[in-house]
């Protein structure tokens, strides 16, 4: 009976102490934060990434639209390197999913807004005389304007936080600066 008392009163001591050991507190916690640390970390790379390839997209928008709206007449060449000009824009990110399209809309008398000129990169261009949409305070009678458009399709590298494809897409429009018109190819505007 001695030995068992002995051992219970020992087992006690030893349970009493393991109950008042700290030292292994922060490896517990730890462990159970690191998921949350870890997905926080990832998440903000992930949309800090995506937030860094809008802004590009947008910039690569306004970059063309602003070299075609700075000259009074491009070729199919120029307007070709200005596209390619792009996809330097969006630089680190891959051009691969990026889609350009430049166009000159002709607003009527009517303020009908309708596209003369249409060149594109990785999309299909406009029809030429087919209808545009334009914002209405842009709608002037008997103008032009250039009208640049690009569209990404961001793909997260990591995909924990983002998944799937997100579509970016930015639009810009700018009045021609040298004259009331950009022609192609040297045809004239009408």
């Amino acid at each position: 009976m001695l030995i068992i008392h002995r051992f219970a009163s020992s087992m006690h001591r030893r349970l009493a102490r393991l109950a008042r050991d700290e030292r292994g507190v922060s490896a517990v916690e730890f462990g159970m934060l690191l998921p949350l640390m870890l997905s926080l970390y990832l998440g903000a790379v992930e949309v800090a990434t995506a937030v860094a390839v809008d802004r590009k997209v947008t910039l690569a928008a306004r970059s063309v639209a602003d070299l075609i709206s700075q000259s009074s007449s491009v070729s199919t060449t120029d307007i070709n390197n200005i596209l390619e000009a792009a996809g330097a824009v969006t630089a680190p990110y891959s051009d691969a999913p990026l889609k350009v399209t430049v166009s000159q809309v002709k607003i009527d008398a009517n303020k009908n807004a309708t596209i003369q000129w249409s060149a594109a990169k990785n999309a299909t261009p406009y029809t030429n005389g087919s209808g545009a949409t334009v914002p209405d305070n842009l709608k002037v009678a008997n103008t032009w304007l250039i009208m640049g458009e690009v569209t990404y399709a961001y793909k997260p590298v990591i995909g924990y936080v983002l998944t799937g494809t997100i579509n970016l897409k930015d639009q810009i429009y700018m009045r021609p600066r040298q004259s009331l018109c950009v022609t192609k190819d040297a045809t004239a505007c009408s």
